[in-house]
């Protein structure tokens, strides 16, 4: 039955996709001499992750704290990462930021046409002017008041279990002097993990969004000082959603 479930819901993506891309690069082109932060495209591509988590009927996904990022605060956004699944449920929170996505996701179709549209942030990870250019214009996004998104851990996790997460994300965080807002996923994993094709059912999503930890709680200028604290804390608020607290 998940064979059958599993080519359904890739039917349904891939025909959503291709009704709604050319739309939406109408919406690009008609946008981009006035859009200059590409906000446009990024509501859209909010919008259609929402529309997208709605219609497949494999998941019930529930969402909390969705309220905790106060509007017009800049931040920057961790998650853990289980699955591709968790930038449709990231999306779903409806927050204004610009995503720092690895550089392969460039060479995916439809994928890496909507990165470049949103103008979002690309990071080559073997390569260190890549690293410098992504630190570079991430400040200058949060310098702007937009906020940043990314998976600390830099790829997905093989056992749902959070990984060691990179330093770039708190060192931003430190230098800008913004508070971070972390995110928590779960169930990604069991639905559709790493290098898999084949979606599972039975498994309920979920997204909950964490208090913001604030710079002045930081308590320490070493990145990865803070992103091993961030990790425990997430991996303990994890613990916690899947016994249901």
């Amino acid at each position: 039955m998940d064979y059958i479930k599993s080519a359904i819901v890739w039917i349904i993506g891939i025909c959503f996709l291709g009704i709604l891309f050319p739309l939406t690069f109408i919406i690009w082109l008609l946008a981009y001499p006035f859009d200059t932060d590409r906000r446009t495209i990024h509501w859209i591509l909010n919008l259609q992750s929402l529309i997208l988590i709605k219609i497949i009927p494999l998941w019930k996904v529930s969402v909390e704290g969705r309220e905790k990022a106060v509007r017009g605060t800049t931040y920057v956004i961790i998650s853990n990462h289980q699955s591709i699944i968790d930038i449709l449920l990231v999306n779903t929170l409806g927050y204004r930021y610009k995503w720092i996505s690895k550089i392969e996701n460039m060479k995916v179709p439809v994928l890496g046409w909507y990165l470049r549209m949103a103008d979002y942030i690309i990071i080559n990870r073997g390569n260190e002017e890549s690293k410098i250019d992504m630190l570079a214009r991430s400040q200058e996004c949060l310098n702007r008041g937009t906020s940043i998104m990314l998976f600390p851990e830099g790829t997905r996790s093989l056992n749902m279990e959070t990984g060691i997460f990179k330093r770039g994300a708190f060192m931003l965080a430190i230098d800008a002097c913004v508070p971070i807002l972390p995110v928590i996923v779960d169930g990604t994993g069991e639905i559709l993990p790493k290098h898999g094709v084949i979606f599972k059912s039975g498994f309920r999503l979920k997204v909950k969004v964490l208090d913001p930890v604030m710079p002045d709680t930081f308590k320490t200028k070493n990145p990865d000082e803070l992103a091993s604290r961030l990790r425990d804390m997430m991996n303990g608020a994890l613990k916690e959603l899947r016994n249901g607290n």
